[in-house]
């Protein structure tokens, strides 16, 4: 932890100049950092510039994730785990890419990412006073918040109308102190084109995730391809690959301790200025929930896949997301309860209210702003062990049950006189229709049965006073049978149907019951309460996000000092210096892995199972260019103290030159209380070496036209 802060450092209050390494900045807010000073060798012009061409116009969002463009053709890459997801839907048992690995030879044989866009940012801007005079007519947290949504669609239209290849979005900065407009190009159209084998972009699994020594190759390239005329449109072979402005040049020189950093990127949701309500929430309520439900689910799909190939890759994807999330759940858990920070939040709250009651007017105007926070938790914790279960009806408890709860929502949102409807509301119906092929191409009945009849007995097991009253139509049948029910259910239902779900989608709620479906009629009898849960979660997040923003108003009036706005999917700069850690008393890790130290973990059984081409080389000392001088061996993953959470996955690294250098694509478990506090002493970004990825692409892949086309030389 840092040693010389007091409870300042929960907050993350700092002064840019001191601590380059902590902070998710805003593009705008860089050249306030003095990056020359602290190693950049670039003008910060160069990285980010509304006037012309810059770094940031390689960065791309893509499948959750980070990807940057390498080559003026369009080839960019990213994680493996980023394009897992791709490389997942495109196997199967006969071709099993996820296994083997995938090579397209040339662009003819480069392969759709099925349901992969890359998103491209063209502007930001703040448009936080035209929201604002949007809102005055609210009364109250929640009529603003519908009236800011109104807003925020008239944005929208005007900036997408009539471009189908462009994307609009606002995004709030400190609670909804500042809204900045993002506008994006989109290519739906991107091509898999180099993926290593499982062996090696996945080495390690889940023993080594968060964990450092690691030596996992986890990168992928793909391809963005767009219409002749340079616009976004879907995979069609007329297309052409996509031209960027400006694309990443790999670093021809080595690393060394100590050298400067930089990542851009799309990091995903920090927590770093939350109150003490929200830590409790989350490490005694939220967290030890999800990790259970995630245990549970990920031993269900391991049992029913284990001698099944095509079932394993078909829930493949959802078990490594379940485990990535719950493993990182634990993480945090551990680091709150060893570094007690529960008490430090109340602590530093305990000296915020001595000052905010330090005189008449703070106290009226800030006196009561945590209490009323406590307030509005305590409102939706009545109903959460109910709330937790209809939850899962949505989105873990198979296919069938999810889908009929998407249509039925639908139907009954359309019902609705239109003043009162979701804003957007048709764009986000054919969104779910585009996207029904992926939800289909991942069913595997005999998991999602098992989840489903998991989901129901939790129901069933519920307390008195958090109960699901309707569906006691079900459960309170004498002698009635879930797995009875369940099995009827799978054998009779249509919905393990694409073709037949997506006739549903222009059904009236009346027409939906009487197909008697028996999905649809639990998603029917679920309604009432899910709509009440919505309503009462709608309340809450406007309630409490209004109260923390004035949290943080009193936080810039007591400690007025720098501050970057929390993470929230929108591109962010970070930067840092390579270096190593202590995760515990006489331990020392040292920034850098090697090949040796992989070959020294093989086992030769997963996940410890390098493939035999990489050993072979090892063993041949067939290194090509890619030896670091003073390691006398390959690279493969760097530690250094660069800020990052979920999102930033595929973020490239780039030297002081702006040139790539590797690819972020894990922390380290010792500060996975990172998206609520940066720790200085142990937080560690880790990347896997581009020497690496390349060495990789070379000599086991045999994509060295790939490197040709990167323009690398060494």
């Amino acid at each position: 932890m840092f040693k010389t802060f007091r409870s300042l450092f929960l907050f993350v209050i700092i002064s840019a100049a001191a601590f380059a390494q902590e902070g998710m900045w805003m593009l705008n807010q860089i050249d306030k950092l003095d990056l020359k000073k602290k190693g950049l060798q670039m003008e910060v012009s160069d990285v980010y510039n509304k006037q012309k061409p810059a770094l940031y116009n390689a960065i791309i969002q893509l499948g959750g994730g980070t990807a940057s463009f390498v080559s003026s053709e369009g080839l960019i890459v990213t994680n493996h785990h980023v394009a897992f997801t791709a490389i997942q839907r495109a196997s199967s048992k006969e071709n099993d890419y996820l296994a083997n690995g995938f090579l397209a030879k040339n662009k003819k044989d480069e392969i759709k990412a099925p349901g992969y866009v890359a998103r491209v940012l063209l502007e930001m801007r703040d448009v936080t006073a035209e929201i604002n005079e949007a809102m005055k007519p609210g009364k109250d947290p929640v009529e603003k918040e519908k009236l800011r949504g109104q807003k925020i669609a008239i944005m929208k239209e005007t900036e997408q109308k009539g471009k189908d290849d462009i994307q609009a979005t606002v995004a709030e900065m400190f609670n909804g102190k500042q809204q900045y407009l993002f506008v994006y190009k989109l290519f739906k159209d991107v091509r898999l084109v180099y993926a290593p084998p499982f062996a090696i972009g996945n080495y390690g699994g889940e023993t080594d995730n968060w964990m450092w020594p690691r030596h996992t190759g986890d990168f992928t390239f793909l391809r963005v391809y767009c219409a002749p005329d340079g616009s976004g449109s879907e995979y069609n072979e007329t297309n052409v690959p996509y031209k960027p402005k400006v694309w990443l040049k790999t670093a021809k020189g080595n690393l060394k301790d100590g050298d400067f950093t930089f990542i851009m990127g799309f990091p995903g949701f920090t927590t770093r200025y939350r109150s003490s309500t929200s830590v409790d929430w989350n490490l005694n309520k939220n967290y030890p929930v999800s990790i259970k439900n995630f245990k549970d689910i990920i031993g269900i799909a391991e049992s029913l896949t284990k001698n099944d190939r095509e079932g394993a890759i078909k829930v493949s994807n959802l078990v490594k997301g379940l485990a990535n999330t719950m493993k990182n759940f634990e993480g945090k858990v551990t680091a709150m309860n060893r570094t007690n920070f529960l008490q430090k939040k109340l602590d530093y709250e305990k000296d915020f209210m001595n000052w905010a009651n330090g005189n008449p007017d703070r106290k009226a105007k800030y006196g009561t702003i945590l209490a009323r926070e406590k307030a509005e938790y305590n409102a939706i914790g009545d109903t959460k062990q109910r709330d937790d279960v209809i939850g899962l009806f949505g989105n873990l408890s198979g296919m069938q049950i999810s889908v009929a709860m998407q249509i039925y929502a639908i139907a009954a949102e359309r019902e609705k006189p239109e003043s009162e409807r979701q804003p957007g509301l048709e764009d986000a119906v054919k969104q779910t229709i585009d996207e029904l092929q992926y939800t289909y191409n991942d069913y595997y009945e005999p998991f999602d049965k098992a989840i489903f009849i998991r989901t129901m007995q939790l129901t069933a097991n519920l307390p008195k006073g958090q109960r699901v009253d309707g569906l006691s139509y079900l459960l309170d049948k004498n002698d009635f049978s879930i797995e009875k029910f369940a099995n009827e259910a799978f054998a009779s239902s249509k919905l393990n149907s694409m073709d037949f779900a997506k006739t549903l989608f222009t059904k009236s709620t009346k027409e939906l019951i009487a197909l008697n479906d028996p999905f649809i009629n639990i998603a029917a009898k679920l309604a009432p309460v899910t709509e009440e849960a919505q309503m009462v979660n709608q309340r809450f997040g406007a309630n409490v996000t209004a109260i923390r923003k004035e949290y943080l108003d009193a936080i810039f009036e007591w400690k007025g000092m720098n501050m970057y706005p929390d993470a929230n999917s929108t591109m962010r700069f970070t930067s840092g210096n390579i270096k190593g850690y202590s995760p515990a008393d006489a331990v020392w890790y040292s920034p850098f892995t090697s090949l040796t130290g992989l070959v020294q973990k093989n086992t030769g059984e997963e996940p410890f199972n390098a493939p035999k081409e990489l050993l072979k080389l090892y063993a041949d000392k067939d290194f090509g260019k890619w030896v670091d001088p003073v390691m006398k061996d390959v690279p493969v993953a760097f530690t250094h103290q660069c800020d990052i959470t979920g999102g930033n996955s595929g973020s490239p690294v780039m030297n002081a030159k702006g040139e790539l250098i590797g690819l972020a694509f894990d922390g380290n478990y010792e500060a996975l209380i990172s998206d609520w506090q940066y720790d200085f002493e142990k937080q560690r970004t880790i990347s896997v070496d581009m020497r690496y990825v390349l060495f990789v692409a070379e000599k086991v892949g045999n994509a060295g036209f790939l490197l040709k086309e990167m323009g690398v030389s060494r």
